[in-house]
């Protein structure tokens, strides 16, 4: 959220995210951070992150990562970018691979990419050699003939779930390495929906199909 402009109701609401400063007696705990224990955490974490560390975090949320990474193509700076890997970070995907151009746009990550495995490959060619060296498979997103319904499609546990670019879609390249492509049903006029919506919607899938809902916050 912009707070430049923001009034001083809104702005009272941000400073006030977070906790304070740590109550009494500190924690013996490595994976507190004393900074953060003086001086109070006000980063976008969930409450039993409060004060932790970032390494902690990041190896806490590692035990419990799900099998499915993500990965999108960068060849034009899509700024969904940054809302697929807050998304992914939410769901706490393996892993978020960046086809093509190694800059993007961080700015709708809101941070979490902190918190987030980041891997870059130059082509659709290394993410290939790479889901086949981990045993995933390439599921690639996209409303082109011959897709299945997201709906009704029943996704790999252990797979690479692959998004084009917000306009173009996805590349010739990265439709020929998919073992299987998906679309999401449409009902409107637009040719497409927002990758990053996109995005969004076909992660909760993999987690409505495999996820552990009691481990969930």
């Amino acid at each position: 959220m912009e707070l430049d402009n923001a009034g001083p109701t809104e702005w009272t609401a941000r400073q006030e995210v977070g906790v304070g400063p740590w109550p009494g007696e500190w924690p013996d705990d490595e994976r507190y951070d004393p900074e953060l224990l003086a001086e109070g955490d006000r980063r976008n974490v969930v409450d039993a992150y409060r004060y932790w560390r970032r390494e902690a975090i990041v190896a806490d949320v590692d035990r419990r990562r799900h099998p499915f990474h993500v990965a999108i193509e960068n060849f034009q700076h899509d700024h969904n970018i940054g809302t697929v890997v807050r998304t992914a970070n939410a769901f706490a995907a393996a892993a978020v691979h960046i086809i093509g151009r190694r800059r993007w746009n961080r700015r709708g990550a809101m941070v979490t990419d902190r918190y987030q495995h980041l891997e870059h490959h130059e082509d659709v060619a290394s993410l290939s050699q790479f889901a086949g060296a981990h045993g995933l498979v390439i599921v690639a997103v996209d409303n082109t003939p011959g897709s299945r319904p997201i709906e009704t499609a029943r996704l790999p546990r252990e797979c690479v779930l692959l998004f084009g670019q917000e306009g173009p879609g996805l590349s010739a390249e990265a439709q020929q390495a998919a073992a299987l492509v998906v679309s999401i049903a449409q009902f409107g006029t637009t040719r497409s929906i927002n990758a990053g919506v996109a995005a969004g919607i076909v992660m909760h899938t993999w987690i409505r199909q495999h996820a552990d809902l009691a481990t969930a916050w």
